[in-house]
């Protein structure tokens, strides 16, 4: 009896021990090296910013931050690997809301479940789009915008970054409530889109601040309007769709921060607060963040579930109006 007794201990203590091992707890986190997956191809906003933050967060938990870019089919590809992954912490995911809003309006079978899959980390930051044309267009705001389409019927054009995606909405929801007939010209990402932007094989197309810049300075396109409420600091002397008189054409971009649902809370919890950590420097915002047209949310995992709902409901009628049917 006493030889069972003392096997059955030991076999209790290995699982015990294994069981603790599987869920690590937030005092011995992290433990080895960190996996951020960026679903997109490097050299993007998000990328970016994670690229940045990853030597601060090395220096908080004094493990390598390894970032991965895992592109392709719209952001599904390194998102569900993500997923799929261990709820340990050690594998996280950093995209934009395309990812949980757009994305299960667009893809039948969706390889991942945007409001189950994840546990919400933090929304990082957030800045309003810009609606930009080329230079060469005779139209300085969205106002002359629509009276040159009203104008000259058919011959407007506008770049997107795919069936979709926020420019499409965008200029869709424009089309329908302003009867006008812009054409939508689908590119597969932001960089060909822009690119056709700037040679003139477009007129029209929406991006944010950071990432026009340089086309901007270039003097081959130039902001008509800013999608939102706020003008953007880049460009105090261009004024917002509400102000020109289309308070409906508003369209944003946030970065999230994801984890594998059911990683623990207090592993969360420690991300999260080094994440804030991070977004509450004022050298790195200036330099990361300001300076690319974005804004530090920093918020808590509560707040971006419920960003993410609230928007999915706003994204749904503009859908709608797109006439965008699920591939």
């Amino acid at each position: 009896m006493k030889f069972i007794s003392a096997v059955t201990a030991a076999v209790l203590a290995v699982a015990s021990i294994t069981t603790h091992a599987q869920q690590p707890a937030a005092g011995h986190y992290p433990a080895r090296p960190i996996t951020i997956i960026v679903p997109f191809a490097p050299g993007g906003g998000i990328d970016v910013l994670v690229r940045a933050m990853a030597p601060k967060l090395t220096e908080r938990w004094k493990q390598p931050i390894v970032v991965e870019n895992k592109a392709g089919a719209g952001s599904n590809i390194g998102t569900s690997q993500v997923a799929r992954a261990p709820a340990d912490g050690y594998t996280l995911l950093a995209t934009v809301n395309q990812t949980m809003v757009g994305n299960r309006f667009l893809y039948k079978n969706l390889p991942y479940d945007p409001d189950k899959s994840f546990e919400p980390v933090t929304m990082m930051v957030k800045a309003d789009q810009l609606i930009v044309a080329n230079s060469k267009l005779p139209a300085n705001t969205l106002k002359e915008v629509v009276a040159l389409a009203h104008k000259e019927p058919g011959k407007l054009n506008y770049g997107s970054f795919g069936n979709g995606s926020q420019p499409h909405l965008l200029f869709s929801v424009i089309n329908d409530r302003e009867k006008t007939d812009l054409t939508h010209i689908p590119y597969n990402g932001i960089t060909p889109n822009l690119t056709a932007l700037a040679a003139g094989d477009v007129q029209l197309g929406a991006a944010s601040a950071g990432v026009i810049a340089p086309l901007v300075q270039s003097g081959k396109i130039k902001p008509i309007a800013v999608a939102g409420d706020a003008r953007a600091p880049q460009y105090p002397n261009v004024s917002t769709t509400t102000e020109q008189g289309f308070p409906y054409a508003k369209v944003s971009i946030w970065y999230g921060l994801f984890a594998p649902a059911g990683t623990p809370p207090e592993i969360v919890k420690e991300i999260r607060a080094a994440v804030h950590d991070v977004l509450s420097d004022p050298k790195f915002v200036e330099q990361q963040v300001t300076a690319r047209g974005l804004n530090v949310v920093a918020g808590d995992g509560r707040q971006l579930r419920e960003a993410i709902a609230k928007e999915s409901e706003v994204t749904a009628a503009m859908i709608k109006a797109a006439g965008v049917v699920a591939e």
